[in-house]
């Protein structure tokens, strides 16, 4: 009998390991491995042979090692040519990204929370064909659905074309290469992946929390933002983080749909990586970038923990 509960004990210790283990491998090798790589990078003093992969340390004169770092990297995104502090092009093109990301994300909240609150609601039966409509773009290349958009808002594309016939504008509006499309662009293509967490927090709401809410004089709409909003804040986060992190490095939208104007943070590290041949810079714009995301995700979550223990206690 003792050795048959120190076997399941033993199977659940491993079955615990195998949980926590397999996802710890998948950041380690796909997220901290490739991290360490850019930080390697971005710490490279090419010298005349442009070798991103230069050798950090060396061998001098008599039987001694040199370290070769460069900082400036880093600095050279802060300070421009003058020695001014701020008004950089990466500075720009880090606060643009910001921009575009959060107003990308209150768009997606605004349009997603009613259609994935709708979803929740609706009728078992018609359920699975709304959320196999919400998936259905992603059957669709990446590509196409983004240069359909440039079809729909060039100056001759259908927007332009619809409103001449009805004879509401005389001459095509400028909507192409502009901040416009660049936001519509990126809350269409954005926009399942507010929906669906979205989705899989309401539809666990029990409908008998609104009722009681409303036995006790609560109207409709308060109800909604004193119950239902409250009780699907993890997916309102859970949404807005997918939708504001891939954001914040779009490569592919700004380049097609937006102008000369809109240069993103995702374009300066291509431009600089493909174009400047300047691995050391890029990859130090690609971790100033990741640490801009991932620090305060984890103040967040460190925040969120330390609620919860005081709530338990």
């Amino acid at each position: 009998m003792i050795q048959l509960l120190s076997r399941m004990v033993e199977r659940l210790r491993l079955g615990r390991r195998t949980v926590v283990g397999i996802p710890t491998v998948w950041l380690w090798v796909f997220f901290a491995a490739p991290f360490l790589i850019l930080l390697r990078l971005s710490v490279t003093d090419m010298g005349e042979q442009l070798n991103p992969f230069a050798p950090l340390l060396s061998h001098t004169e008599p039987g001694g090692w040199k370290l070769n770092l460069k900082l400036s990297h880093y600095l050279s995104l802060f300070v421009d040519s003058d020695g001014r502090w701020g008004d950089t092009l990466y500075i720009n093109s880090y606060l643009l990204s910001l921009k575009y990301a959060f107003w990308t994300t209150v768009f997606c909240l605004f349009l997603g929370y009613p259609f994935a609150y709708f979803l929740a609601r609706s009728s078992a039966t018609i359920r699975p064909i709304l959320l196999m409509l919400v998936m259905l773009p992603f059957w669709t290349s990446f590509l196409l659905r983004v240069y359909a958009w440039k079809g729909i808002l060039a100056d001759q594309g259908i927007v332009n074309n619809v409103l001449m016939a009805l004879g509401l504008i005389h001459e095509p509006i400028q909507m192409l290469y502009t901040d416009v499309s660049m936001l519509v662009g990126m809350t269409y293509v954005y926009l399942p992946f507010m929906v669906l967490p979205l989705y899989a927090n309401l539809v666990k709401l029990d409908p008998r929390l609104l009722e009681a809410a409303h036995d006790l004089g609560a109207s409709p709409w308060k109800s909604f933002w004193l119950v239902t909003v409250p009780l699907s804040r993890s997916g309102i986060v859970a949404g807005s983080m997918l939708v504001f992190i891939p954001c914040l490095g779009e490569f592919v939208i700004p380049s097609l749909l937006g102008g000369a104007e809109n240069v993103m943070i995702g374009r300066v590290v291509w431009d600089e990586m493909f174009s400047s041949n300047n691995w050391p810079r890029a990859s130090a714009l690609a971790v100033i970038m990741i640490l801009g995301v991932v620090v305060p995700l984890a103040w967040y979550n460190a925040k969120v923990a330390r609620q919860a223990e005081k709530e338990h206690s």
